[in-house]
């Protein structure tokens, strides 16, 4: 059997909503130093992805590239990951998180989702099998990480599906 790690991230702080579409929101200066101590974290965790799945929105993306960063520094000359932006994500709910999750290449035994709330936390919730839930809501917060592990291919994974093996709230 092959162990399949799934990590969820919820994007860094963001800045306060302006004038400008809530797709254009970037990362605040907190933020940035969050995402790069998420980057950080998955170092010390010898969390590497092995494709990363981003939603498309600015702070996202920003998230990503300040992790990516670190990752790169602690990869010791491992290719870094195939990155996709699916517009799905950045509205999408739970159901297409899942349907992402299906279409992964079973090569893949690390996956990083980058996300927004509710979502995250819904999806991080969702994968607990029925002895590890206890009817508390997961709530991520910003910078927030859900590493989830289990034996099923990708293109099996569903509620109940996951154990939560760590969490962790990366601080700058």
């Amino acid at each position: 059997m092959t162990t399949r790690t799934l990590i969820l991230l919820r994007h860094s702080k963001a800045e306060v909503p302006g004038d400008f579409d809530d797709f254009d929101r970037a990362l605040s200066e907190r933020g940035g130093a969050d995402a790069d101590a998420a980057g950080a974290w998955l170092v010390d965790e010898r969390l590497h992805p092995d494709l990363v799945i981003c939603s498309p929105a600015k702070r996202t993306r920003q998230t990503w590239q300040n992790a990516a960063i670190a990752l790169a520094q602690g990869r010791s000359g491992q290719p870094m990951p195939e990155v996709h932006y699916p517009e799905s994500l950045y509205l999408g709910r739970s159901g297409e998180v899942f349907d992402l999750l299906h279409d992964v290449p079973d090569t893949a035994r690390t996956v990083l989702i980058i996300g927004h709330n509710p979502t995250m936390s819904e999806v991080s919730a969702l994968l607990l099998p029925d002895e590890q839930y206890t009817g508390t809501v997961v709530e991520m917060k910003t910078s927030g990480l859900a590493v989830h592990t289990g034996e099923k291919p990708w293109s099996s994974v569903e509620p109940g599906s996951m154990r939560l093996s760590r969490s962790h709230t990366a601080r700058g």
